[in-house]
């Protein structure tokens, strides 16, 4: 059955493309940055360090809000690290390491970290966990790396590439779910959820992208 109490979902990130693959799976998130300084994280595991960002990323938001006693106010926290041989690869410092990463990566593979933090304010309690996709790069040439950093996407996300923009077709396949690579993974979410005796069908609008009806269940 639903939850019965009112659920709000606060997303404790700034990245359009978290709350677009949210939207289109029928959820509404607010939005609130947490602006945690994640340069003053180190660790020298990538699972590591993307669940210690992504906790103080929904930590910081959550002791921010004062939610209302008849509503469950949940928030998450997310963040994505790329490990490539041997390294941790976060947002690259510019253009020119945008450009020397594709350099080292074209041709090969390396594994995309999401760590995932949901908090529930009213209970003070947490679910969290990583999930992790490997990613096959393409065999890009240097004509095509310096058009897609001229772009400016791949400065913005970890890595230095996206699955959902314009660096999708300079990548080969990957194994595992394609939302860990976007930078949130619904069916991990589905399972934090249950850690905290909710289903991700409490979080259904009333209106799916589309404009259809979505009909309470049970």
């Amino acid at each position: 059955m639903p939850n019965s109490m009112p659920l709000r979902l606060v997303l404790a990130s700034a990245s359009p493309a978290r709350r677009k693959l949210l939207h289109a799976a029928g959820i509404e998130p607010d939005v609130l940055v947490s602006g945690v300084d994640e340069s003053q994280v180190v660790s020298e595991s990538a699972e590591e360090l993307c669940l210690e960002l992504a906790r103080l990323k929904a930590q910081a938001v959550a002791g921010r809000l004062r939610p209302s006693p008849d509503e469950r106010t949940l928030v998450l926290g997310c963040d994505s690290v790329l490990a490539f041989d041997g390294e941790i690869l976060g947002k690259p410092a510019d253009a020119a390491d945008a450009v020397g990463r594709w350099e080292r990566m074209r041709g090969r593979s390396g594994v995309l970290h999401t760590g995932h933090c949901l908090v529930d304010v009213v209970h003070e309690s947490r679910a969290e966990a990583v999930a992790s996709t490997t990613v096959r790069f393409a065999d890009v040439s240097d004509d095509e790396i310096a058009a897609y950093v001229a772009t400016g996407e791949p400065l913005a996300v970890a890595g230095a590439f996206t699955i959902d923009g314009l660096g999708g077709a300079f990548l080969d396949g990957i194994d595992g779910d394609p939302g860990t690579v976007v930078g949130l993974s619904l069916p991990l979410l589905r399972a934090l959820l249950a850690e905290l005796d909710l289903q991700i069908v409490d979080l259904w609008t009333k209106v799916a992208p589309g404009g259809q009806s979505v009909e309470p269940l049970g």
